[in-house]
Order: structure tokens, then C-alpha cells, then sequence
């Protein structure tokens, strides 16, 4: 079985006054968080204020050592603020416990980062139900590869599989458990663009199909064209945010 991409990927024009109505799923004020070096303080995020909103994708952009790694880390229950509130559905997160944070990032939250992480004894299949045997809602494994269109390879073991394969085998992980929040850092880093391309259509038909708000981390301004939203960051501060009234198709980017 094959799901195919719609035939455009082309959104409405710009909702922003129905977004004014409607409660964001992440509410971040005033968020800041500093590392302790040495004897100074390195001060990774600065005064953010961000609302997110449910099926957004959204491109964050910056140079290394900007925050953009700091935020999607506190959004994703990775890490926690110096300072600051974050909420989750109007629910606090910065006054969650461990506990409470586990379940946050095992219900409602799918990783996928530069480096694959798959276990390599395991095939494809094998590696997607890691996930969907621990999962409240899952699809099945063999849903989420035909999602990222890997239908042929879900027997394959990783090292079968090309590098784009395997980050897309890492995609479906990701989006098993039906997640409502997809952050994504650097996912195409380790790709040539070609194999890139391929992945990051897996994540655009995700956030189409699954409605998905999709955070994406990339140092490519070309990818700002796909969004939703693009958020600029430096030296811990938003200095921009772009809004697109029409998202771009990745095949259509000027690569």
C-alpha cells in the first residue's frame, strides 16, 4: 500500500486573526536559560516569548550557538528554563516533575535528530515497534513506514538501507505513537541534498496527513519556504518571525 502526498501542498492564505482566537498548544513567556562555564555564564535563550499552534510547521533558524537547540531541547521536555513559563495545553511545564515530563515526551512527543539512532540487529519494523508496544494510541509499525513510503524496506536491516532510508525509518519511529508535536533538529544534516529532499517530503506529508505542529531546526534558508512560520533566532533572542501565506512544496524549493 502506497499514501501519496497531495497533488499541492499549498496552504490557505495567512490565518493569523483565527490564530488570536484560538488557545496555542505551546504558550512560552519570557524564557531563559543559562549554563554554568567556569567562572561566567553562558546564556543560551534570552527573553523568548513563542506561541505555537496545533499542524504549524514551523523552520527555526540561526547560527550555532544561537538557542535554536536550547528551545526545540525545552519544548521537547528535554531540558528545562532558568526562567520563564512554558505551557503545554495551558498545563505548566515548567512545574512538572521527571515524572510528569516522562509522560509528556512518551505521549505527545516524536525526536528525530541528525544521527539515525536505530538498533542495528533490528529491522525497520522492528525498530518502529520499539515504540508502538509502549505507545497509548499507536498506529502499526507497517502504517508508519508506508507513511514515509518505505513499504519495500521494512525488513531490511540499517545496514541494508541507504542513509535517507534510514532517517526516514527514524521519521516513522517518531510519528508511531501519533505524537502532536514533531521536533526535528538538523534532520538532514548527515544528507546530501537529494537523500534530503526525500526526507524532509517525509516530514511535510506528516505535518499534512497528521496535522502534526512540526518544529524544524535547520541552518538552510531555503527550507524557510516550506513553513508555516519562520523563527529567526541570535544569541538567545527571536529577532524575526516571518509568516508565509503560502507553504512552498519541498520539491519546488530553489535548491
Amino acid at each position: 500500500m502506497r499514501i501519496d502526498a497531495p497533488e499541492s501542498l499549498d496552504t490557505p492564505p495567512s490565518a493569523t486573526a483565527q490564530e488570536e482566537t484560538r488557545e496555542p498548544l505551546f504558550a512560552a513567556r519570557g524564557l531563559e536559560k543559562v549554563y554554568p562555564s567556569g567562572e561566567v555564564e553562558v546564556r543560551a535563550l534570552n527573553g523568548v516569548d513563542l506561541d505555537l499552534y496545533e499542524g504549524e510547521l514551523i523552520v527555526l533558524l540561526g547560527a550555532s550557538g544561537s538557542g535554536k537547540s536550547t528551545l526545540l531541547n525545552i519544548l521537547g521536555g528535554l531540558d528545562v528554563p532558568s526562567a520563564g513559563t512554558l505551557t503545554y495545553r495551558g498545563e505548566d511545564l515548567t512545574q512538572a516533575d521527571e515524572g510528569e515530563l516522562t509522560r509528556f515526551r512518551r505521549d505527545s512527543v516524536g525526536f528525530i535528530f541528525q544521527f539515525y539512532n536505530l538498533i542495528p540487529s533490528l529491522t525497520a519494523r522492528e525498530n518502529v515497534a520499539l515504540i508502538t508496544e509502549i505507545a497509548r494510541d499507536p498506529m502499526t509499525p507497517e502504517g508508519a513506514l508506508q507513511l514515509v513510503e518505505l513499504d519495500d524496506r521494512m525488513d531490511h536491516f540499517p545496514s541494508q538501507m541507504s542513509g535517507g532510508q534510514q532517517q526516514r525509518v527514524a521519521i516513522a519511529r517518531a510519528i508511531a505513537k501519533r505524537p502532536e508535536v514533531l521536533l526535528c533538529d538538523e534532520p538532514t544534516g548527515a544528507l546530501d541534498i537529494k537523500t534530503g529532499i526525500t526526507v524532509l517530503e517525509a516530514i511535510e506529508r506528516v505535518n499534512l496527513e497528521l496535522g502534526t505542529l512540526t518544529v524544524l531546526i535547520t541552518h538552510n534558508s531555503v527550507l524557510a519556504e516550506m513553513a508555516d512560520r519562520v523563527i529567526h533566532l541570535s544569541d538567545g533572542h527571536i529577532v524575526d518571525i516571518r509568516e508565509n501565506r503560502t507553504r512552498r512544496p519541498v520539491r519546488t524549493l530553489a535548491w
